[in-house]
């Protein structure tokens, strides 16, 4: 049975605007010394098992204008597939970062090790992959997305097996521009539009 909510009216929502900087990430938002220690500022540690990538991008808007507003966090396992806190996994990958987008380029980096292959409950490994939560100005509620990329093999990935639209799968894909590096760019809408999961 529902119960009726008529005497708790909905807040109207808001967009994360620049504000969600403050809270997450106070250096870059200008206010260093807000917390002790910030949390998410690198995925690894020194010492992190694998081949240390960079992944540059930007989250475009409709108008294929770059957000420079924008900020994303990251996770991921480590280069054997294996999360922090599960048996085996290297401790020198948190798994975690926040970053951000340049405030005069609209471009972000992500400095990490390239994630292994997942074990999953569906019998086929998801492929390499770093999930993604993306807010900016516009955006009332964060986005999920991932990145796969395009030199390992994401064939049998279970996720991207489940987008219909088959085209639609390129847009999840990390390109190779040079050794450890890729570029990913996160269009929010319109042309090449990036699939946002509901997860």
């Amino acid at each position: 049975m529902v119960q009726p909510l008529n005497y708790l009216p909905e807040t109207p929502s808001q967009t994360a605007g620049p504000y969600v900087h403050i809270g997450l990430m106070p250096t870059y938002a200008g206010n260093p010394g807000t917390y002790h220690a910030e949390i998410g500022t690198a995925p690894i540690a020194e010492g992190a098992k694998g081949e240390v990538i960079e992944i540059v991008g930007s989250v475009y808007d409709g108008t294929g204008w770059a957000l420079r507003d924008a900020l994303i966090e990251s996770w991921q396992p480590d280069a054997a597939g294996i999360f922090p806190g599960q048996d085996g996994a290297d401790p020198a990958v948190s798994g975690l970062c926040r970053f951000a987008a340049d405030a005069v380029s609209g471009e972000f980096t992500l400095r990490t090790v390239k994630p292994g292959a997942v074990a999953s409950r569906y019998g086929k490994p998801f492929a390499p992959h770093i999930s993604l939560w993306v807010v900016a100005r516009g955006i009332n509620i964060g986005l999920q997305t991932r990145i796969y990329f395009e030199d390992e093999d994401n064939t049998q990935d279970p996720l991207l097996a489940r987008i219909e639209q088959r085209p639609r799968v390129e847009t999840l894909i990390a390109k190779k521009i040079a050794p450890g590096k890729y570029r990913f760019d996160i269009r929010l809408q319109g042309d090449g539009e990036t699939v946002f999961l509901d997860i």
